[in-house]
């Protein structure tokens, strides 16, 4: 969609919901776990379509089962949410860089010109190669097709991370962000969204 600024200009962004998310389990450097890190669960699952081991550790998180499991690691205990801290929209503010991680949209299985950008090769005077990859080996030394080589084949359905986009709105009152630009992913697709690691965070007021 887009969003409008107080000059007028449109932006075009990407609406990502950030409601439902749960902490499941707070892991400490100083415990058992021997590192920092917090758990989150997304999307709320039936008991019975979840293995019981995983029910248990639901329950004992204090937690309702849930579709979608990530653990985040921070640098220090010191840094862990409580247990009971809401992770809503309000943790990010407008204006502030963003990495957004995705899968990617599958595409099938596509030729190397689509795939791998190739230039293609002559459409005219006889030639009949077009968008064909052209030669990928030779019969002499080494005799072989070098692994890695870029060849026609299925594309798409890949972790991909979108680098420093902006939040140009967060509403907490309504669970969700508006990050400007596109995203990985179908629609309605599991994302991440995290604090960009190549642009600073914004100034604390």
């Amino acid at each position: 969609m887009k969003v409008y600024t107080d000059k007028g200009e449109a932006i075009a962004v990407t609406v990502v919901d950030v409601s439902g998310n749960s902490i499941i389990q707070v892991k400490q450097k100083s415990g058992k776990d021997g590192y920092s890190a917090i758990q989150v669960g997304y999307g709320d699952q039936k008991e019975f379509r979840v293995t019981k081991p995983l029910l248990g550790h639901f329950k004992k998180g204090g937690s309702a089962p849930k579709k979608v499991i990530k653990e985040f690691r921070v640098t220090g205990d010191d840094q862990l949410p409580a247990a009971d801290a809401k992770l809503d929209a309000g943790l990010f503010s407008a204006g502030q860089w963003v990495d957004v991680i995705g899968t990617t949209k599958g595409k099938g299985f596509q030729g190397v010109v689509k795939r791998w950008n190739f230039s293609g090769q002559p459409a005219t005077h006889g030639h009949m190669m077009h968008r064909r990859p052209g030669s990928i080996g030779c019969r002499l030394t080494p005799g072989l097709v070098w692994k890695n080589q870029k060849m026609p084949g299925h594309d798409g359905v890949e972790r991909v991370t979108t680098q420093n986009l902006k939040v140009i709105q967060s509403r907490p009152e309504d669970g969700v962000l508006l990050i400007s630009g596109a995203i990985p992913g179908n629609k309605g697709s599991i994302v991440v969204v995290r604090p960009a690691k190549k642009k600073p965070a914004p100034a604390a007021k």
